[in-house]
């Protein structure tokens, strides 16, 4: 085992930094697509699509005939269609407390924002009537 002598002149043994081949800071830039309001309505029209066509299938599977009476009244409707019109109305038994509540909440933050809109006219009033009042009265300014 011999060892080589260093030499002196590369320049890993002079202190010399080595030149990259290529920039360390060099990143590749990707390009993001931002989402559009077309796009989610696509995404959204896909969806329902799709979940039309699994209660297309759950109503034409579930064709069986049964009796309904609700409130005096009874008739005879497919299974799949009973069952679909329960869980519609229960979704509306939801949806309309809840609007009506959404509703109540934005008259009450409009109510809020309009106070605050005439409070904050009235504490600026003041102080413009203020100012201009003060004119004059301040500490006299040196002469010539």
């Amino acid at each position: 085992m011999t060892s080589q002598p260093a030499d002196s002149s590369s320049p890993e043994n002079s202190g010399e930094a080595i030149p990259p081949t290529q920039p360390a800071n060099l990143q590749v830039q990707s390009h993001r697509i931002r989402r559009t309001r077309l796009g989610g309505i696509w995404v959204a029209a896909v969806l329902f699509a799709l979940i039309l066509l699994l209660l297309l299938i759950f109503i034409l599977q579930n064709d069986q005939r049964v009796s309904i009476s609700y409130l005096g009244g009874s008739g005879h409707l497919p299974l799949g269609v009973a069952l679909l019109l329960a869980a519609v109305l229960g979704v509306l038994l939801v949806v309309i407390p809840g609007s009506g509540r959404i509703i109540q909440l934005r008259i009450t933050a409009r109510r809020h924002r309009r106070l605050d809109v005439a409070s904050k006219n009235r504490q600026v009033a003041p102080l413009a009537a203020a100012d201009t009042t003060l004119e004059g009265t301040g500490p006299p300014e040196p002469g010539p």
